[in-house]
Formats: structure tokens, sequence, C-alpha cells
């Protein structure tokens, strides 16, 4: 009597069988994804770098500090450091050079005047993230992780949106999205996130 295995097979192309235990095929997407995932860690991790590295070439100069303190401190310098935190924060995702640009600024300028106009400015270009969400034109898929920063979002709404406003990080824009799709109240949103925002651009 011939003894046959219960273990079922499928078939592939060309009919020969594909053990069912073996380990799925990686498919060309999941690098894709990956990069996806990590490609705005990585461009904030250059922003700040560079940051760093063009404010130790200022202030190695006691000229060049003289004359990027005067431009950043006319009218015209504030007007333009205001704009371009409120195009980079109005970017879902990806950051732009506001992030190098105001720690450059607080070097050579007054750090209270550049966090608050900064921070105002930052604050509402977050907006385009919180009413994306609050119109639904921005969906996020409903996976296990999502649904876990949406139970979150509801119950300690204003505490995320402070902390992730007040630490560096690529992801407040996912937070103004939620904090949109969840309805939590504008001002509210406002008022934490330009609180945590201002502090952080101060300090």
């Amino acid at each position: 009597m011939s003894v046959t295995s219960s273990r079922p097979t499928a078939m592939v192309a060309g009919g020969a069988p594909q053990d069912p235990s073996a380990d799925p095929p990686v498919t060309r997407s999941e690098p894709r994804r990956a990069w996806k995932r990590w490609f705005p860690v990585i461009i904030t991790a250059i922003l700040v770098i560079m940051a760093f590295a063009i404010g130790t070439w200022v202030a190695a100069d006691p000229v060049r500090v003289a004359e990027v303190r005067r431009l950043i401190s006319s009218p015209e310098g504030l007007l333009a450091l205001f704009v371009i935190n409120v195009v980079s924060s109005a970017t879902l995702i990806l950051p732009l050079p506001g992030l190098a640009l105001t720690p450059l600024a607080a070097t050579v300028a007054d750090p209270l005047v550049v966090g608050l106009i900064a921070g105002a400015g930052q604050t509402l270009g977050e907006l385009t993230g919180y009413l994306a969400g609050y119109s639904g034109r921005k969906a996020l898929g409903m996976d296990a992780r999502t649904q876990r920063m949406t139970t979150l979002m509801r119950r300690w709404g204003a505490a995320i949106v402070f902390v992730l406003a007040l630490i560096p990080n690529p992801f407040f824009d996912v937070a103004g999205i939620i904090a949109g799709g969840t309805r939590m109240p504008l001002r509210l949103y406002l008022l934490v996130a330009a609180s945590g925002k201002i502090l952080k651009n101060i300090a």
C-alpha cells in the first residue's frame, strides 16, 4: 500500500506542484514601500546636518555673522522666514528648507523673535494636514496602526499634538491629518500646535 502525503500542494504555471509551506516570494513593491517609509526620515536628517554645517560656517566669521544678522533681523528677512516656514509646513510629509533655516536664523538673530515667527508660520502651514483630514480628502488606510493612532488621538489628542510639535520629527503631518479626521476643535489644535512649535524653535 502506498502512503501519500496529506499536505495539499498548489499548482503553479506549467503544472509543477508548489510547497504551500514555502516562504512567499518577495515582491518588488516591498523595498519600494520601505524606501517611502524611511524617505522623510532621511530628508529630515540631511536637513538637520545641513543646518548645523551652515551655522558653523557662518559663526566662524564675524563678518558673515553680522551680515546674516542684518538680513534676518530686517522686516524683509523676518517676513521671508515666516513665509518659508508656512510653505515648508504646508508640504505634506516631505519637509522643505524651513527646517534648516530656522536654527540658522536663531544663531544670528534674537531667538525669541525667530521662535515666535517661525512657530507661527509652521502652525499656519500645518493647517493643510488638519483640513485634509477634516474634509476627508486625505484618506489614510485603516490598518491596525492607523486605528491605534486614531484611538489615541481621540483620547489624548491635545497632548499628542503638543509633544509631536515640540520634538523635531517628520510625522507631525500624519498627526495633523488624524486630528482633523477625528474632528479635534480647530482652536485647540492651533493652540497646542503653536505652543509646541514656538517652544521648539526657541529652545
